[in-house]
């Protein structure tokens, strides 16, 4: 709760994994948010003051992913709107004369995801989500401490950077520093 608030405000890409894991942990726990503060949050909270923030956060939480249908798979409605924002952030990015940086960036990062694309079976999805996909497979991997290949790295590493200066130009985006008009 604390974690995706910080995140939401500092860092959106961050903010979309964090939250695709905590979907992850809800769906592991069978929506029973007793087992979720027992075995998931209690044991990572340094004291229990906040339990019930946690507890009512959690709450709403399974109240969406329920009411939206997404108990087995999928992403909350908030999450698929940030996402939609982020795509069209890019493709205005991609099209901004004056954003040199952005477009090799995301050339760099665009063959990886094109191979992630094909390997993933994304075939509908747009590049940002294919990134997000291959972030989130990523974070699954370090978590089970599989290795990865230094190839994988560098195409997981491509997409990264792509992600983190989009991410950047959405929080100026949000703040208002960011004129389209002026590019």
């Amino acid at each position: 709760m604390r974690i995706a608030a910080q995140k939401l405000q500092e860092n959106i890409a961050e903010y979309i994994l964090y939250m695709y894991q905590v979907e992850d942990v809800i769906r592991a726990y069978k929506f029973d948010v007793d087992l979720i503060m027992e075995h998931y949050v209690q044991p990572q909270l340094p004291d229990s003051s906040f339990s019930g923030q946690y507890k009512t956060w959690y709450e709403g939480l399974i109240r969406s992913m329920k009411a939206q249908k997404i108990e087995k798979s999928g992403h909350l409605d908030e999450l698929k709107e940030i996402m939609i924002e982020l795509s069209y952030l890019h493709t205005t990015m991609l099209n901004m004369p004056d954003d040199t940086k952005y477009k090799e960036v995301y050339d760099a990062a665009n063959k990886y995801l094109e191979e992630f694309k094909l390997k993933s079976d994304l075939k509908d999805k747009n590049h940002i989500e294919i990134a997000f996909h291959a972030m989130y497979m990523k974070l699954l991997l370090k978590l089970q401490k599989k290795e990865i290949s230094p190839e994988t790295e560098e195409a997981f590493d491509g997409m990264r950077m792509m992600l983190a200066y989009l991410s950047r130009s959405y929080r100026r985006m949000k703040a208002g520093d960011l004129d389209f008009l002026k590019n």
